[in-house]
């Protein structure tokens, strides 16, 4: 397929950019508003998505807004990563009948770029109930469980190892889906309610580990994932091979500006982070991108309308290609795969998954799967040590951001019911914990929103 390569004005232009009113309007009429919504349930926060946009049609985005970020916390950063063709839009009932499902996802970026337009969170901190929680990882799962956590009246510090917060959110989602102004906003955002955050050290090593389990009540794991995964091949320590989110992170660092050129690129994987290393290596200029996998096209785990997106874009897609070695002296030349197909290239990115956090995890005592996931109470997210929990991808392997969102709500609530065990959560915090395991609830009394 030809290479239909983007200028340098449209490269990281938005796909799916913001609504304006009149058509966030004529969007919203289009909604059955649902009893038994099959969006809310796809969605892992359960947002009740009939509400929010029934809000939107009656012109209170604001409230809409708000309905959202109760369930859930990053509903702002959400409503442009979130896959929603295969969650809630993929659910909408409107495929029954072949038509086009509701946008949610933009609409839900309207009424959430609203809220953010005011510049303050539409919820306040609880009150002061006297214990401290410190959160490892600035990343979704940790920010949305600190969000929460405040509601309930917890004094939280996020510990950070990374300059600025956000995590895979600031440094390794496409520029494409989100830009990383856009992540460290929402971060900013919702630090508002009180949020103490310690950055640039790695708890382990700049903190030890002995100071939270003294000085905090309870500790919340949400440090992702570790290094990309070694090829295990020869040439593979040759200048010019880097892993998918070390590339990622430059391409968002400096708008693309400090990736160096390159005729050919080669990335290794087949899931969405192999994906978007594809994509914005033809973004940055890349005259010809080779996305190779080892299986057949039927087990690449990336999503079929990214997959899509890949092509699009002038990708070539090579299936059953096991890498065999890289090729070259001084750089990388090329690289080998086991039929013996070689494709010449200056430029090899990894992108077949990442490892496990297990020094750290041993460090805890905590319990892991024998794949190194954290083991964790499924209703609660503790983990084997006492007021210990754990969410995101160091306990689900790595999913989506909604997953780490909806983590760190139910482990807020895990963790106020292990330090008050038998009491009931602050009144005002009803809806959100509702929404935990998508309970019907009653309707959020409104609010003004002049």
């Amino acid at each position: 397929m030809a290479s239909s390569k983007k200028t340098p004005v449209d490269a990281f232009a938005e796909l799916k950019g913001p609504m304006t009113r009149e058509e966030a309007r004529i969007e919203s009429s289009r909604c059955l508003y649902c009893y038994d919504a099959p969006c809310v349930t796809a969605c892992p926060t359960h947002i009740d998505v009939p509400r929010f946009i029934r809000q939107i049609a009656a012109a209170d985005a604001l409230g809409s807004g708000e309905t959202i970020l109760e369930a859930n916390a990053l509903g702002h950063s959400c409503a442009r990563v979130c896959p929603v063709e295969v969650l809630c839009e993929g659910a909408c009932v409107y495929h029954d009948w072949q038509e086009k499902p509701i946008q949610i996802a933009r609409l839900q970026r309207h009424a959430t770029d609203a809220v953010y337009a005011t510049g303050e969170p539409p919820f306040n901190p609880g009150k002061d109930n006297g214990k401290r929680v410190a959160i490892i990882g600035a990343g979704p799962a940790g920010a949305s469980c600190a969000a929460y956590l405040r509601r309930l009246g917890f004094a939280v510090t996020i510990f950070e190892k990374r300059k600025l917060p956000g995590g895979l959110n600031t440094y390794g989602v496409a520029e494409y889906k989100m830009s990383q102004p856009t992540a460290i906003e929402e971060m900013k955002f919702l630090f508002k309610l009180g949020c103490d955050v310690v950055t640039g050290k790695e708890v382990g090593k700049d903190v030890p580990i002995a100071d939270l389990t003294n000085d905090f009540d309870a500790v919340f794991v949400g440090i992702g994932l570790s290094d990309t995964r070694s090829l295990g091949i020869p040439g593979e320590e040759l200048p010019g091979v880097m892993d998918a989110l070390s590339f990622i992170e430059r391409v968002k660092a400096k708008g693309g500006k400090g990736v160096p050129a390159s005729e050919s690129t080669v990335v290794i994987g087949g899931g969405n982070t192999a994906i978007d290393a594809t994509t914005q290596s033809v973004r940055t200029g890349a005259a010809k991108v080779t996305l190779a996998y080892r299986r057949g096209a039927a087990d690449m785990s990336a999503y079929d309308f990214e997959v899509l997106l890949a092509k699009t874009d002038g990708a070539t897609i090579l299936t059953n290609a096991v890498p065999k070695r890289i090729i070259g002296k001084t750089k990388v030349e090329g690289i080998e795969f086991a039929d013996k197909t070689q494709i010449a290239c200056d430029r090899v990115i990894k992108a077949i998954g990442q490892t496990k956090h297990f020094a750290l995890a041993k460090a805890f005592g905590l319990a892991q799967h024998e794949d190194g996931r954290l083991k964790v109470n499924a209703d609660t997210l503790a983990c084997s040590r006492v007021n210990i929990f754990a969410g995101g991808d160091a306990v689900n392997g790595g999913r989506e951001v909604v997953n780490a969102a909806a983590d760190g709500k139910r482990a807020a609530w895990g963790i106020f019911r292990a330090l008050f065990p038998g009491q009931p959560a602050p009144v005002d915090n009803a809806y959100w914990i509702s929404t935990i395991d998508g309970r019907k609830v009653a309707p959020i009394t409104p609010r003004s929103h002049s």
